[in-house]
């Protein structure tokens, strides 16, 4: 019987940068050419200034947790086996929020300080944050 397989994210040309570097489990962040606003999912456009310039900037992966989620029900077959699971979105110290697993022990609190890694998994790998 073969177990189905968790779903890759569909690369593209904007956001290709941050998933090679993902790969090489390093997490960045766009910086706006024009203002300097930092910005994360990978977006064409600055939401400040409009501006298309961006250069790619490493991020420290450390945060606190601004909310979470357990999921009682996979929203994909492949994820069935991992129920429950947390998913957790922080607060980087950057100034933006990224979404993540939850790895730890630690119980889960608002503001508590974390630090994110990716680990990799058949087709990618996934962003987890655990206690720092």
């Amino acid at each position: 019987m073969n177990l189905p397989v968790k779903p890759s994210p569909s690369t593209t040309e904007l956001s290709r940068p941050y998933w090679e570097a993902a790969a090489q489990g390093r997490l960045v962040l766009q910086r706006c050419g024009g203002c300097g606003k930092v910005r994360h999912y990978p977006r064409l456009l600055c939401d400040n200034c409009y501006s298309d310039a961006v250069e790619w900037i490493a991020s420290s992966g450390s945060g606190s947790i601004h909310s979470w989620t357990v999921a009682q029900h996979a929203f994909h077959p492949a994820f069935a086996a991992e129920l429950p699971y947390t998913l957790v979105t922080i607060d980087l110290d950057e100034g933006v929020r990224a979404l993540g697993r939850w790895r730890g022990d630690a119980a889960l609190a608002l503001g508590r300080r974390v630090h994110g890694k990716f680990e990799p998994r058949e087709g990618g790998v996934d962003l987890v944050f655990e206690p720092a």
